[in-house]
């Protein structure tokens, strides 16, 4: 048995005695797919284990995250730090070795996946970034930008739209520098692929304007090389390349099986996949010597190759000293301007706009003030303002416009933008209507479990779309976003508050904002300040010690308690107006700030928005009150939908009222 191939065994008898430890997981894909991974990690993919964070490594999608067990291998054994004890410990609490990969949680993973497609679409963006960044830096004599994007997907990946979606847009773009892997065992977990997924994926993926490759024969390393130099050749495309594989290759009891795929082997059936492939069986985890010998000298090829960037790189700031000043800051996690005490980025016009028209300003501002900031919509930007002027729009022909048309692809645009920001060097933002957010969801959950800081700009956010009628108008939306762990929506009620949203989102590095905007216009606030960074603050005080009551609202809606305040001022009620633009950062503030703006001792509360009441229980409690809807919108004009469904100064005043008497 040669090292190549021992290398390959290794892989497939590592995945399985972890999974078969822990008496969880996935040993098919790890034992069908080793002689792909091994062949591109070891010869074809340029990579440093000594440095996992080398902007111009080649970078790895495993699409088929349930496969797990392959990439831990891989990692440990072309020495990314996971140990022989990482890999005994697959699946327990706090382990290296998690049930599906985490980014930020384990050395070498480039994104969270396990969702299947996501990683494929994740792909897709870390391509587009090495295209527009290239664009950006690269020179005709030094290219610093050059590396490859690689995923692995399963026959599930391709079935799942977001794969479609996602592949389409890269057939589009010309995306040359993505090269994707179809494992096709034809198995699933019901059974053979067949009894759902007859259609033939190569003449889709033509159809797509891939590149199309096929390996019949999932062992033979010549052929994986050889489709994979062919792949790299090909420059104005990207390229599938379909490997024909079985899954839980090496078991002789079930290869080829569907209950290869998600449940250990059992003791007697390791014991004889270690017979078939010449394994000792009395062993456990064990790799031979000669195979860590060779894992060494294959790392050593990375460490080559970065020292040689680095030295393509001293020659660069030579040469270009401004656009090696300006790389520093692209690959800078943090902004190169004060955003907050920059006075013509808060200055506006005192008149009524609606916060998409002044998000467009914003980020128009932004745009001159971030080189890095890129973002697109999902074919609505001129609905949802969210094209930079000057900017250029990214395409096949032009990888430097920062501009991007994701077409209608919502979710796939959401997870391209989480591929984009993962890849480095980026500031990203995606736009559709608030309503749609509902498509890309667990894209949305995927930007906040691996505090990626992607801005979701999401507009017409109320039943204030008005005419579009009740599938066009978010209800529930804002309750459902606001329950996602550490993702942070903001609802600006005016310019300032707007120009606060954006200043999080661009300084905000450990998680998504998301920016629920109007369609329509709402009147600008003397009173409204910096404040909102806090997610809730006193925007007009009551003339009392202890007000008689308390009005709290966000976005549109901060416009009725404005109103209504003045209104029972003259029937002899003093209220406090809070707005409240942001629930999580006002929830991450002290107890002595939060009991500043609503008092204990003020029971009647009264919280204003147009939609679902849900959220506003825990600032009301017992004694308040919420004007909200908790149904479906209906079809009208705005104004006629908002007075059919409470959301008027009257029925502020009255609520309030019936509180205090």
């Amino acid at each position: 048995m040669g090292t190549a191939q021992s290398t390959v065994n290794a892989i497939r008898i590592l995945s399985a005695e972890a999974i078969q430890k822990a008496n969880s997981g996935h040993p098919g894909l790890p034992m069908g797919t080793a002689p792909i991974a091994y062949e591109l990690w070891a010869n074809h993919m340029t990579h440093n284990p000594k440095n996992p964070n080398w902007e111009n490594r080649d970078r790895f999608v495993l699409s088929a995250g349930h496969g797990s067990m392959l990439l831990y291998s891989l990692l440990h054994l072309f020495g990314y730090g996971l140990t022989i004890e990482d890999l005994k410990q697959f699946r327990q609490w706090d382990s290296m070795t998690p049930g599906h990969p985490e980014y930020g949680h384990t050395v070498g993973v480039e994104t969270t996946t396990g969702p299947l497609g996501q990683g494929l679409a994740n792909a897709v963006g870390m391509a587009m970034a090495e295209a527009h960044i290239a664009a950006k830096f690269n020179k005709d004599d030094l290219k610093l930008v050059d590396h490859y994007t690689y995923a692995l997907a399963g026959d599930g990946c391709m079935m799942e739209g977001i794969t479609s979606e996602a592949s389409s847009l890269a057939g589009t773009l010309k995306l040359g520098k993505l090269i994707a892997f179809y494992d096709s065992n034809k198995i699933s977990i019901e059974g053979n692929t067949d009894i759902a997924f007859t259609e033939d994926v190569a003449k889709r993926y033509e159809s797509y304007n891939w590149q199309v490759l096929t390996v019949e024969d999932g062992n033979d390393l010549v052929a994986i090389s050889k489709a994979i130099e062919e792949a790299k050749g090909c420059t104005d495309q990207p390229s599938l390349i379909i490997v024909k594989t079985q899954i839980g290759f090496g078991c002789p009891a079930k290869q080829g099986k569907a209950s290869a795929h998600g449940e250990p082997l059992g003791t007697d059936n390791l014991v004889a996949t270690k017979e078939n492939l010449g394994w000792p069986v009395d062993q456990d985890f064990y790799v031979p010597a000669e195979v860590y010998n060779h894992m060494k000298e294959v790392g050593t090829k990375g460490e080559k190759a970065e020292e040689a960037w680095n030295e393509l790189f001293k020659t660069y700031t030579e040469k270009y000293p401004e656009l090696a000043a300006e790389w520093k800051v692209w690959h800078n996690s943090e902004i190169a301007v004060d955003l907050l005490n920059d006075e013509d980025y808060w200055n506006y016009e005192d008149k009524a706009v609606a916060t998409r028209a002044l998000s467009g300003q914003m980020i128009n501002k932004l745009a001159k003030r971030v080189p890095n900031l890129i973002g697109g919509s999902a074919d609505l930007s001129p609905s949802t303002k969210t094209i930079m002027n000057d900017r250029g729009h990214f395409s096949a022909e032009d990888y430097s416009g920062s501009n991007l048309h994701f077409g209608v692809r919502e979710h796939a645009m959401a997870a391209i933008g989480n591929g984009m920001s993962l890849h480095g060097g980026l500031r990203t933002y995606v736009s559709t209507f608030f309503v749609f957010c509902d498509y890309m969801k667990h894209s949305m959950r995927l930007s906040a479990l691996m505090k990626q800081p992607v801005t979701y700009v999401l507009t017409h956010d109320s039943i204030g779309v008005g005419e579009d009628g009740p599938t066009h108008q978010p209800v529930e939306h804002l309750t459902s976003l606001r329950t996602i762990p550490n993702f942070t929506i903001f609802r600006p009620a005016d310019a300032t508050e707007t120009a606060a949203a954006w200043y999080l989102a661009m300084t905000k590095n450990d998680g998504p904002v998301g920016l629920v905007l109007t369609r329509q216009n709402l009147p600008q606030y003397k009173e409204s300040s910096k404040e909102a960074l806090k997610g809730a603050y006193t925007l007009v005080d009551s003339d009392k010690e202890t007000p008689d009551a308390i009005l709290m609202a966000s976005g549109s809606e901060v416009e009725l308690v404005y109103e209504a305040r003045k209104a029972l001022k003259e029937e002899g009620v003093d209220v406090r107006v809070i707005s409240v633009p942001s629930m999580e950062l006002f929830d991450a503030q002290d107890s002595d700030y939060r009991e500043s703006v609503m008092p204990n001792a003020v029971r009647a509360r009264l919280a204003v928005e147009a939609g679902c009441s849900t959220n506003w229980f825990k600032y009301i409690g017992l004694d308040g009150d919420v004007i909200s809807i908790d149904t479906f919108g209906a079809s009208a004009p705005a104004a006629q939908v908002f007075e059919a469904y409470g959301f008027t100064v009257n029925n502020v005043v009255e609520k309030v009222k019936a509180m205090v008497q």
